[in-house]
Formats: structure tokens, C-alpha cells, sequence
């Protein structure tokens, strides 16, 4: 029995396809995009974001330490539960060497801890909350696009500084609409002004009349919506109707990108201030990766595909450096090297797994203002990284020394 067992692996390691120190482990290198890809937050990542992934393989070469590059994908449905699965079968009985996009908290931070456990790397674009870098980090879980702390600052910080001291809340009832409203209140707080209230909504509202009404009622000057994709825009759709900023209230949009701007158009959406980690027509090279994304998707990217983009790249460029897909061995690389590409240039990735690189705070154009299709922006202010992200020694993250 022994000299079988014996045999059996001598024939493996002959043959090449037993896990070797050097090279990928089962010959190739498989990475999968988990995102939303049909509910409230299908436009602000979902199958736009396979395409990013899969732009990133191509211009990599399609191959890394001789091994092929695959992308698969899945819907979560933005249930943790659907994910968690799909994320151990992955992991379990499909060779899945990574975790990507994860868009919405509750589903990164489940996806984020079954990584910790079996030691496989996952890399968020998707998901804001900073408890992915804080509380629950884990020594492979790297955070990349954006974070809630990182749109308080930007928007946030905009509307204090302009005379927004006052403001209620319209919060996405899980973990990602807490995080936001709590960094923008403490923001705000810091910043000499005072939070009112706040009202907790369900994740696909469709009416937000009776949330709306407690806004106006409350008489702030800003109002928070601590939300995403589809919320928000019927929230914003919605707060036209009850006349809110005709009454002199200023609607702040914490989570809002290009295609949320798109899907609710110029007229609607001018005047918001938002913050993004990428805006396509900022200068040549971010609009000629605009161009080819849009040759592929009929749309220009927000800084969720582009982060998935620049994610995926950074992981190959990681498992080529270290000159192998090991797990401990990549997340050493991915911590250690420097980040430049279309999206994080001259980003860094502190020990906590928080890519840090510059953010941009934009204001939506009017529409006889832009020039050309998905021309939506203008740029108000860069806001570099080391201003834009916690410090990851007061991250509350127990692998930071």
C-alpha cells in the first residue's frame, strides 16, 4: 500500500500536476468575479465588471508563469447567503484562486471571512465598508476602489465646507448604509456641524415618500442618502417630486458614480457633488481605457469597473513576481509592491489590505454644460490618498503592529 501511495506521487511530480512550490498550483490561474449582476446594483458593477476583469487577462497576456488565466463569474443577488456559497463551492471543488468585485458590505465581509479561513485572497472594488480593513481584515482580504470614510471626507467634507452644517440621514438598512452614515456624521461632527437624524430604509425600496417627508420635516440642510445605485436614484427622483431642494435643502449623494448619473440623466442629477476613485475623461490615458471599455460594454467605467481593471492586474502582476500563486506567498507581493496603472497611480497597500490612492471630488454638469456622451463631471478636487483613508494603525485592524 505504501510503495502504491509512494509511486502515485512520484508519478505526479513527474507528471507536473501535483501543488509545487513554483509555478500555479493545478496549472492555471482562476479568478472569479462575484458581484450583483441583475438587482439594485447591476449598473454600478455587475457583468460591466466581468468585462473589466477580463480586459485586465488580455492586456496581461492571458497567461502568468506559463499557466492560462480564466475568469468565471456569479450573481450574489446581494444575499450573503448566496454568495457564502457560491464562494465555497468556488473555492471547494472549482480551483478558484481568488475572490474579486463583491459588491455590497454584508456580502464582502461574508465572502472576506470564508477567505480568511481557508487562506485564499479576495480583492473588493464593490463593497464600501471600512470594517473589511478594520475589525474584520484579514491577512489575504485586500480593500481597493473605495471606502465609506473615503466619500465622507470627499462629499461630505464639500457640503460642511460650503455651509451644509446640518443633516438627516436616508440609510440603506445594512452594513455598508451604517458605515457610511456613521463616518459622515463623525466628519461632520469634527467639522463644527450637527447631525439631526436619521431614517433606516430596505435594500430595493421602491417608495421613499414617508422616509422623504421625515427629511423635509426635519428642516437640515443636507440631506444624506446613505445608499447606492438604484436607491438612490429613486431617492433623488423621488425628492423632485416633494419639491426638497426647491425648499432649500442640498441632497448629498454619498455613493454615486457615473452610471448611476447616466441611468438618472443630466437634467435630474446636475448640481450633485459626489466622490469617485476614477473618472474616464480626467486626462488621455484614463480616456483611452474609457474608449476601449466602451468598445466592449456600450458604456464608459466608474471607479468600480476601473478598480476591478487595475485589482485583477495587480493580483497577476503579484503572482509573477512572486513566481507562484501561493497564497501567502502573492498577499506578501500584493502588500509590498506599489500600484500604477489607469486607476491607482502611485497607489500603496498598507498592512490592513487598504489600497490607498487619490480620490476625486466631481460635481455633476448641467446639461447644456457637457460636450460629448457620458461627459458628466467636472473635477472640483483631488483628494490624495493619505487624506482620503484612515490611517491603518487606527484602523481597529488586529494585524496592524
Amino acid at each position: 500500500m505504501r510503495k502504491n501511495f509512494i509511486a502515485s506521487v512520484a508519478f505526479l511530480l513527474a507528471s507536473g500536476t501535483a501543488v509545487l512550490a513554483d509555478g500555479a498550483s493545478d496549472g492555471k490561474v482562476k479568478i472569479g468575479i462575484l458581484n450583483d449582476q441583475s438587482g439594485v446594483y447591476a449598473d454600478f458593477g455587475g457583468k460591466s465588471s466581468v468585462e473589466a476583469a477580463q480586459m485586465a487577462v488580455e492586456d496581461f497576456g492571458g497567461k502568468v508563469l506559463d499557466a492560462p488565466i480564466e475568469i468565471v463569474d456569479a450573481d450574489h443577488q446581494n444575499k450573503p447567503d448566496i454568495a457564502s456559497n457560491i464562494a465555497r463551492q468556488w473555492y471547494d471543488t472549482e480551483q478558484v484562486d481568488a475572490i474579486m468585485e463583491l459588491t455590497t458590505s454584508s456580502v464582502a465581509l461574508a465572502v472576506q471571512a470564508i477567505g480568511k479561513e481557508k487562506k485564499k485572497i479576495d480583492i473588493v472594488t464593490g463593497a464600501a465598508t471600512t470594517d473589511l480593513t478594520g475589525k474584520a481584515c484579514s491577512p489575504y482580504g485586500f480593500h481597493w476602489a473605495y471606502d465609506t470614510h473615503a466619500l465622507a471626507v470627499g462629499t461630505g467634507g464639500a457640503l460642511v465646507k460650503q455651509g451644509g452644517d446640518s443633516w438627516f440621514f436616508l440609510t440603506a438598512d445594512y452594513a455598508f448604509g451604517y458605515s457610511l452614515e456613521q463616518q459622515t456624521s463623525d466628519f461632520v461632527k469634527a467639522n463644527g456641524g450637527n447631525v439631526i437624524g436619521s431614517v433606516r430604509h430596505p435594500l430595493a425600496s421602491q417608495d421613499f415618500s414617508s422616509f422623504l417627508l421625515q427629511a423635509q420635516s426635519s428642516g437640515a440642510k443636507v440631506v444624506g442618502l446613505a445608499n447606492a445605485g438604484l436607491d438612490t436614484a429613486n431617492a433623488i427622483k423621488q425628492a423632485a417630486e416633494f419639491g426638497i431642494t426647491q425648499g432649500g435643502q442640498r441632497l448629498a449623494a454619498l455613493l454615486f458614480t457615473l452610471a448611476d448619473v447616466h441611468g438618472l440623466g443630466l437634467e435630474a442629477a446636475q448640481g450633485l457633488t459626489l466622490t469617485e476613485g476614477y473618472y474616464w475623461n480626467r486626462d488621455d490615458e484614463s480616456r483611452a481605457f474609457g474608449k476601449k471599455f466602451f468598445d466592449r460594454t456600450g458604456k464608459m467605467p466608474n471607479m468600480i469597473h476601473a478598480g476591478t481593471y487595475s485589482a485583477v492586474l495587480q493580483y497577476l502582476k503579484a503572482i509573477q513576481k512572486a513566481g507562484t500563486d501561493e497564497t501567502e506567498a502573492v498577499a506578501k507581493q500584493l502588500h509590498e509592491m506599489p500600484v500604477d496603472d489607469v486607476f491607482g497611480r502611485g497607489g500603496t497597500v498598507g498592512p490592513n489590505g487598504r489600497m490607498i490612492h487619490d480620490m476625486y471630488l466631481l460635481q455633476v454638469k448641467k446639461p447644456d454644460e457637457s460636450k460629448e456622451a457620458w461627459d458628466y463631471f467636472n473635477v472640483l478636487a483631488t483628494i490624495p490618498g493619505k487624506d482620503a483613508y484612515i490611517d491603518p494603525a487606527k484602523s481597529g485592524c488586529d494585524l496592524v503592529k
